[in-house]
């Protein structure tokens, strides 16, 4: 969520930046060309005032169909040495800004140019430029140089007027390489201005959305801590969005209701089952009288009735167990879980015997992690259970300790029929049992009973299948500060 909030906020951040970057690089082209223009132009403007008029006005004014056609009167024209004089002054100006310039006569013949072999292009914005100075105008608005236009030259005229009359025109043409150099370093100012605003805008995006996601994540870990059993998880105010703060505040009441909930109904467990009990051992006890009154041959359904009491009275200590463990608090304490399977293990293995079961035990001489020993002792005693329970005669039941890199893990596999996929997905659950193992005695609570003690320890339990067949149950615990060996 943090990565897909960052770069919504970063590719809105960089569409401000562009939609604001890229007019003002073309006003900064643009404005660098006109500077040039308006140079040029004044340059055009100079160069036609000293251009001066050694005929008389009558004879400008003698134009006739000639002056129609574009010619020019010779006696409009300046004379030789005053034409020498323009001369020098233009090669002079091509020297010093390296910009082709040129005074043409109305039908394009030269008067002074530099460099000398240069006329009046036919064809382009120079031809368009000249016309509009022969038409009495400045020319203006020259087709924007861009830098990567290399090969682009800047072209003004301005025409020479003499008693009303257009009698020449001053062309410049001017190379574009300076002007194109300082068009760069004014992108290059904005680009890096755009960067540090770009950077700026990353930083303050991350405080963002840590701002906004820190509620969050504390939310989501409390969430999952309660998914995994610890019910006293909640979320610590602090801050973020008013919105979060509020939906925090909703998620400690609801968790306080769930709570109380779960209380009640584990309290209403735990005392029905001890309700039951006293009344279930005086109802064995009648029923143990009855049977001494009984005729002969009715020992058979006497007998499926003690069955029955039986198994409803483990159903009860189960339900008792399990109450139990779900109202425990234990504290973890660094313990040896390999010395506490091995002693779990001694204990079962006469029931291991009876039913020709073998129990082996595998793992390192110590194993320290944190755990209620008694918690996770009964937990073990109920996995076991279960594997000796489903092992047929002559399989093995093995019991593995290894020491993880965060984690201590006694592992219990059997040689059981094991669980498919779907049966996977629900052992543990309270009163499941696989249908097809209905006819193997037990509650279906033991397995809950083992999670709930480890979870309430800290722990985890979980399920693997076993190949070829079997099922591997690992209850695992956090690794003791204390250095396993």
């Amino acid at each position: 969520m943090r990565t897909r909030l960052l770069g919504i906020l970063l590719s809105l951040m960089a569409c401000v930046l562009a939609a604001l970057g890229l007019p003002l690089a073309g006003a900064v082209a643009a404005a660098e060309q006109s500077k040039v223009v308006v140079d040029r132009l004044d340059d055009a403007a100079r160069f036609a005032q000293d251009l001066p008029d050694s005929a008389p006005s009558a004879a400008v004014a003698q134009n006739g169909a000639a002056a129609t056609d574009g010619a020019t009167s010779a006696q409009a024209l300046p004379d030789n040495s005053r034409r020498n004089a323009l001369r020098t002054e233009v090669a002079r100006y091509h020297e010093l800004y390296g910009a082709w310039i040129g005074l043409f006569a109305r039908d394009g013949s030269p008067i002074a140019v530099a460099p000398a072999d240069w006329h009046v292009p036919a064809t382009g914005w120079d031809d368009q430029a000249f016309h509009e100075a022969l038409d009495g105008r400045r020319s203006h608005n020259p087709p924007q140089v861009w830098p990567w236009t290399p090969d682009r030259t800047l072209a003004v005229a301005a025409p020479v007027v003499r008693d009303g009359d257009v009698v020449a025109v001053v062309l410049i043409e001017s190379p574009t390489g300076p002007l194109r150099e300082r068009m760069m370093r004014g992108w290059f100012v904005i680009a890096g201005g755009e960067a540090v605003a770009m950077i700026v805008a990353v930083l303050l995006a991350i405080r963002l959305t840590e701002w906004v996601l820190r509620p969050v994540r504390t939310l989501d870990r409390a969430t999952h801590d309660i998914a995994t059993g610890r019910m006293n998880a909640r979320v610590a105010p602090g801050g973020g969005p008013p919105e979060l703060q509020r939906l925090a505040g909703s998620f400690n009441e609801m968790a306080d209701h769930v709570v109380l909930a779960l209380d009640q109904q584990k309290a209403f467990v735990a005392d029905a089952s001890h309700q039951l009990r006293n009344p279930l051992a005086a109802l064995m006890l009648r029923v143990e009288l009855l049977g001494l009154e009984l005729p002969d041959g009715r020992e058979e359904e006497l007998g499926a009735v003690r069955e029955e009491g039986v198994r409803l009275a483990r159903v009860l200590d189960d339900l008792l167990g399990l109450a139990t463990a779900e109202h425990a608090r234990p504290e973890p304490e660094p313990t040896d879980l390999a010395a506490l399977g091995l002693a779990r293990i001694d204990a079962w293995r006469p029931v291991a015997e009876q039913r020709g079961v073998e129990l082996a035990w595998d793992g390192p001489p110590l194993a320290l992690g944190m755990a209620d020993p008694i918690g996770f002792g009964s937990a073990l005693d109920a996995v076991l259970d279960n594997a000796l329970k489903f092992s047929p005669p002559g399989g093995r039941v093995r019991v593995l300790v290894a020491v993880r890199r965060k984690e201590v893990a006694v592992t219990v596999s059997d040689a059981g029929p094991g669980l498919t996929e779907e049966e996977l997905a629900r052992v543990g659950d309270r009163f499941w049992r696989s249908p097809r193992h209905q006819n193997v005695d037990g509650s279906g609570l033991g397995l809950s009973i083992a999670r709930t003690l480890l979870l309430a320890g800290g722990g985890e339990l979980s399920f693997d299948p076993v190949e070829p067949s079997g099922l591997a149950v690992t209850l695992a615990v956090p690794l003791s500060g204390r250095r396993a060996r």
